[in-house]
């Protein structure tokens, strides 16, 4: 059995903090959507071996606020390398009955990542994932319902791993002070810390939202892409879903993509490694891909579905809320990385129905199609960390700069 070395990187006092921050997290999620917590109310804890004593920090905080909670272990790699590897294709598409019959009652959901590898996959036949993940997709349809009607919330976070530590080039100690670091571990009350950093991210959000924006210009020495915004958006973030989260983000229409964009940060993703991507957009879809590692790997993600050679999101991150300054092998931590320039970074495939600023309840398959928000099982963000320009394009023909030097100007 592996080591767990988490525990000798996190004393108790990290574990209790963290677990406080992620409950905040849960509720600060739920209540985004107009939902409140109440004793009985249904928690899925899910985590990963190396994140258990975190897990178990959590379970007796959240029945301590009378909640039910379902404790979920995730398969280990070995099991999840033999999946994909012996499963028949009805057992890809197998879902289990209970699965559905929970998600319709669930009202929340907390999940630990600390993965023991990262690429186990990467030999695995990678419509088989896709098979999988397409076929789960109508439990995570369930969900979303769910979170539309403010029933649900749910958060993230990441413990460290040898393995992580490995493929960020970093020890796993210096990559669990890392975490610590990025979630205010180490501060006294890093609750109240995310509280005001809610309050902050309002005030941007509050005005981006003002704008009246046709498109988006982003323009960096490699990138040179035009995002049209739609109808009926609005911009999120901080928000407590993601644990840490420093991103403001909004689902575009994926309509209006073109030009091209380059994502300069590597990302690991089922396993397998990708570097220098660069997509060139044509009315909307992706019609060239060139990478410097990985080309292949791109070519079958973006050919999942029918959405996933679209755009499901574009995000800006403020160095001045990010302490990541560094790549960890983890998208968690790599889309919100703060630095010299910030980041921005887009996610191919699906969108987010919460960015919807009319009343979501309202908002069906028939509408989100009209409004261009993009369907697909997979999403996918890949990271732009070089310095560059953002402006708003307003409908009344002014520009505005609205992200430069890695920080918001509005």
């Amino acid at each position: 059995m592996v080591k767990n070395k988490s525990k000798e990187i996190f004393s108790k006092k990290h574990l209790e903090k963290y677990a406080d921050v992620l409950i905040w997290g849960l509720e600060t999620a739920r209540d985004s959507v107009g939902g409140k917590y109440k004793k009985g109310d249904i928690v899925r804890l899910s985590y990963e071996w190396e994140g258990v004593k975190l897990a178990e920090c959590l379970y007796r905080k959240l029945l301590k606020r009378g909640l039910h909670v379902v404790v979920m272990a995730r398969p280990t790699p070995e099991m999840e390398r033999a999946f994909f590897q012996v499963a028949s294709d009805d057992q890809l598409k197998f879902l289990p009955p209970w699965g559905k019959k929970l998600n319709e009652n669930i009202n929340g959901a907390i999940s630990i990542i600390a993965p023991s590898s990262l690429t186990h996959l990467s030999d695995i036949d990678s419509r088989k994932i896709a098979l999988s993940a397409i076929s789960s997709k109508p439990l995570r349809e369930v969900i979303d319902k769910r979170e539309q009607d403010g029933k649900y919330g749910w958060t993230l976070c990441v413990m460290p791993t040898e393995d992580l530590a490995k493929q960020a080039k970093m020890s796993i100690k210096e990559y669990g002070k890392e975490i610590i670091r990025a979630c205010y571990l180490d501060k006294d009350n890093p609750v109240q810390i995310w509280k005001d950093l809610y309050k902050k991210s309002q005030d941007i959000k509050k005005k981006l939202n003002y704008l009246d924006v046709d498109y988006f210009h982003i323009k960096s020495v490699h990138t040179d892409l035009k995002i049209y915004l739609g109808e009926n958006r609005k911009w999120l973030g901080v928000s407590g879903h993601n644990m840490p989260s420093f991103e403001i983000f909004t689902s575009p229409d994926w309509r209006g993509a073109e030009g091209v964009y380059y994502a300069n940060m590597p990302s690991l993703k089922d396993g397998n490694y990708t570097e220098g991507i660069r997509l060139e957009f044509k009315n909307g879809e992706v019609v060239k891909v060139e990478a410097k590692k990985g080309t292949d790997f791109v070519k079958k993600q973006i050919k999942m579905d029918k959405g996933s050679k679209r755009i499901g999101e574009f995000s800006l991150t403020d160095k001045r809320f990010s302490p990541i300054s560094r790549f960890m092998a983890d998208t968690l931590f790599d889309e919100n990385t703060g630095g010299k320039y910030g980041n921005c970074h887009i996610a191919l495939g699906g969108s987010y129905a919460d960015t919807y600023s009319g009343n979501i309840k309202k908002l069906n398959k028939k509408l989100k199609e009209k409004l261009g928000f993009n369907d697909s099982s997979l999403h996918w963000d890949i990271v732009n960390t070089e310095d560059k320009v953002v402006t708003a394009h307003l409908k009344n023909g002014e520009k505005k700069v609205i992200y430069d030097d890695g920080m918001f100007k509005v």
